[in-house]
C-alpha cells in the first residue's frame, strides 16, 4: 500500500526478491493538466501495471466493496509505505497484521512530513522505522530501525533518496523477521522506548515525553515562509529542509513597496554580522540577507514567474537590489 516514488523502491524490492505480492493498493488517479482532463496514475500504480500486479484504488478505505475485494486476496501481511491512514477493518485484516515503513526514528517525527522536519530542525541523524499499525497514527509497536546520517549541507532531496533505499532494505529485513517468528517478531512499544530514551520517571513520563517528542505535521504553503528574525542557522536549515520541494519562500519588497514572492533553494552561512533582519546587502558579488545574528548568502533562488537560477545571474538582471528588502 503506497502512492509516491518513495514507495516504489520498496515495492520493487519485494518483487525482485520474489515475495508473493498478491495486490497493490494506491490512491485514485489524479486529474492533471490545465483543465484537469488528464488522469495521472501514481508512481506505485505505474510500476504495478508494468509488472502485471493487480491494483486497487479505493476512494474510501472503508468502502465495503473495496474491503471485500481486498479480503479476497487472502494476504498474510500488508506493507504500508507513504500511504494514508487505514481503518482497523483494513489494517487488522491479515493474520500477521500490517506494518508501516516510516521515514524517521520513531517515536520522533510522527506525521506526514518526517523528512522535511528532521532537516528543518537541524538533526544530524534520522532513519527508518518499521512498526505494526494500530489505532493511532505512527504509534504502533516498533519492529526494526536503521539510522541515516544527515550532512550539514544536505537538502531534503538527498535525505529522501537515502531513506527511500534504506526503507526498502529495512522492509525486507522486517519481512524476514516476521516470517522467522511465524508472524510474531520481537517488538517494543513506543511508550517504553520514549521512557528509556529520555530516562524519565513513571510519574512525569507522559508530560515530559510529549514535550520532548518532535512532530512532523503536513506542510502547507504558509509553513514555508521564511522568518528572518530567526538565527542564520535556523533559516539555513529551514531552506534546505524544504529544498527543492516545496521550496522556502519570502516576500521581496522594492523601494516603491511592490511585493513579489521569492523562493530560496540554497543558502550559505557567512559568519558576517547581521544588519536588521531582512536587510539585503551585496558583499563583493554575493547576495546576502540578514537573519537575526548573521548574514546568509543566497546561492540559488527563483523569482515568481521566472526560472530557478544562481543568485549571481539574478543580480545581473536586477538593478539597485540593495534598495529592496524582504519581509
Amino acid at each position: 500500500m503506497g502512492t509516491p516514488e518513495f514507495a516504489v523502491e520498496t515495492l520493487q524490492a519485494l518483487v525482485e526478491h520474489e515475495y508473493n505480492v498478491v495486490a497493490v493498493v494506491t490512491q485514485p488517479d489524479k486529474p492533471v493538466g490545465r483543465h484537469g482532463s488528464v488522469l495521472q496514475p501514481s508512481a506505485v500504480k505505474q510500476y504495478a501495471v508494468e509488472h502485471g500486479l493487480p491494483v486497487l484504488q479505493p476512494e474510501k478505505m472503508k468502502d465495503p466493496q473495496f474491503v471485500e475485494q481486498l479480503r479476497s486476496y487472502h494476504a498474510n501481511l500488508q506493507v504500508v509505505v507513504a500511504f494514508r491512514m487505514l481503518p482497523e477493518v483494513v489494517w487488522a485484516m491479515p493474520e500477521y497484521g500490517t506494518f508501516n515503513v516510516h521515514a524517521a526514528l520513531l517515536p520522533q517525527y510522527r506525521g506526514a512530513a518526517p523528512i522535511n522536519w528532521a532537516v528543518i530542525n537541524g538533526e544530524t541523524e534520522t532513519g527508518v522505522t518499521t512498526f505494526f499499525l494500530d489505532h493511532d497514527i505512527d504509534t504502533g509497536r516498533i519492529i526494526l530501525k536503521k539510522t541515516f546520517p544527515i550532512p550539514d549541507d544536505a537538502d531534503v532531496e538527498y535525505v529522501y533518496d537515502g531513506l527511500m533505499h534504506l526503507g526498502a532494505q529495512l522492509c525486507l529485513e522486517t519481512l524476514d523477521a516476521i516470517i522467522a517468528a511465524n508472524g510474531h517478531p520481537a517488538t517494543i512499544s513506543q511508550d517504553e522506548l520514549s521512557i528509556i530514551h529520555y530516562q524519565l520517571s513513571i510519574s512525569d513520563s507522559a508530560k515530559s515525553i510529549s514535550e520532548a517528542l518532535k512532530p512532523a505535521p503536513k506542510i502547507f504553503k504558509e509553513t514555508c515562509e521564511i522568518a528572518w528574525t530567526k538565527t542564520a542557522k535556523q533559516v539555513y536549515d529551514f531552506v534546505r529542509g524544504l529544498s527543492p520541494v516545496p521550496g522556502a519562500w519570502t516576500t521581496l519588497v522594492d523601494a516603491d513597496g511592490k511585493e513579489t514572492v521569492l523562493k530560496i533553494y540554497k543558502t550559505r552561512k557567512t559568519g558576517t554580522p547581521a544588519l536588521s533582519p531582512g536587510t539585503i546587502s551585496i558583499n563583493g558579488k554575493a547576495l546576502c540577507i540578514s537573519a537575526q545574528d548573521e548574514q546568509l548568502e543566497i546561492v540559488e533562488l527563483q523569482l515568481a514567474g521566472k526560472k530557478r537560477m544562481a543568485a549571481s545571474d539574478f543580480l545581473n538582471g536586477m538593478k539597485h537590489i540593495e534598495n529592496y528588502r524582504v519581509k
